[in-house]
């Protein structure tokens, strides 16, 4: 299937794995928030049942399911924070149709093989995600003022800067997952109005980190 999907995974903290995701190229958009429980309207205090977990539309045609899952997996380890404050932080995997469920099982069948041990990460049907608080969200760009004040110009609301495929980018740069000079070679082949491209390298060019 191609075009744009979304994949919700839980790793621990879920700040550094929004900017790991957010820094690979194919990927759109990222949040976090808390998904995998019963609970309603969970916050950040009062998280009830559910875990830390990172929303990631991403572009198929792109980047594959099975890079995003190797990616999950090589970057946490499933024993070190299953159980720690109750259902906070866990190994979490949550499926959205019998093709994700099946990619998730493959995948996890595959690093198990690649690495010699299990893998104590839960797989469970997607029931809902709540986003978190405004806070949280692209927590390492927001440590540079500079570079937030700068994006935020660009677009018509804080959440259309939040959810910004621009935002994920340097989130990623932020906590060092990627260099800004190959982000900004990929903005280059963005499929948006010349002006706009240009508007957007310009400004990030002015940043101070």
């Amino acid at each position: 299937m191609q075009g744009n999907q979304t994949i919700t995974l839980g790793m621990g903290c879920f700040w550094s794995p929004e900017a790991l995701f957010g820094s690979l190229p194919g990927v759109e958009e990222t949040r976090v928030g808390y998904a995998g429980g019963t609970t309603g309207q969970p916050t950040y205090r009062e998280m009830g049942d559910h875990s830390e977990t990172v929303e990631i539309v991403y572009d198929a045609e792109l980047i594959l399911i099975d890079r995003l899952l190797e990616t999950f997996w090589d970057h946490h380890n499933p024993v070190n924070i299953n159980g720690y404050k109750g259902r906070q932080y866990q190994s979490l995997l949550l499926y959205r149709d019998e093709r994700q469920a099946e990619a998730f099982n493959r995948m996890k069948k595959r690093m198990e093989a690649a690495k010699g041990h299990p893998l104590e990460t839960e797989i469970l049907p997607f029931k809902a995600f709540y986003a978190a608080e405004p806070r949280h969200q692209k927590y390492y760009l927001k440590r540079y003022p500079d570079a937030a004040g700068k994006l935020r110009g660009l677009y018509e609301s804080e959440e259309a800067f939040l959810r910004s495929t621009l935002a994920a980018r340097l989130n990623g740069v932020a906590k060092g997952y990627a260099n800004l000079a190959p982000v900004l070679r990929e903005i280059q082949a963005w499929p948006i109005r010349p002006d706009e491209r240009d508007a957007l390298i310009e400004r990030v060019r002015q940043i101070r980190w």
